[in-house]
């Protein structure tokens, strides 16, 4: 029986998923910026957000050991511990979270969907490259 690799499947599913949100910020210029001010106007969403983004971060963080060897596994174990951290200060911090973001939203859109693109796409790269 194989056993799955859990680190290619998450770097494959987390690239897919940063890669299209890339894809539709630059098809729909300002809609990260128009998300990001409806999350700073709702509490519920901040709330419903930050409880998605906690488990998402989880289960990426806990699918990932630390194996100095392996590259691909630490910056997956890292990202769901960056994903958790910014879950908290979503929950926590909320008012101070969204106003940087709308700030550099507003001037760096199309850079931020660009170099979230490559990030998609390089992590896809790098789980391809794992299965077999």
């Amino acid at each position: 029986m194989a056993v799955m690799d859990l680190t290619a499947w998450t770097a494959l599913l987390l690239g897919l998923f940063v890669l299209f949100a890339a894809v539709g910020a630059l098809r729909k210029p300002g809609i990260w910026q128009t998300m990001v001010e409806e999350f700073e106007k709702s509490p519920a969403l901040q709330l419903t957000a930050g409880m998605l983004e906690l488990i998402t971060g989880g289960i990426v963080y806990l699918a990932n050991p630390w194996i100095p060897a392996d590259l691909l596994a630490c910056v997956m174990k890292g990202l769901g511990g960056l994903m958790i951290i910014e879950a908290l200060v979503v929950v926590g911090f909320s008012d101070a979270y969204f106003h940087f973001w709308l700030k550099n939203l507003a001037n760096m859109h199309r850079g931020w969907a660009i170099v979230t693109a490559i990030w998609g796409f390089g992590l896809m790269v790098f789980a391809a490259a794992r299965f077999n």
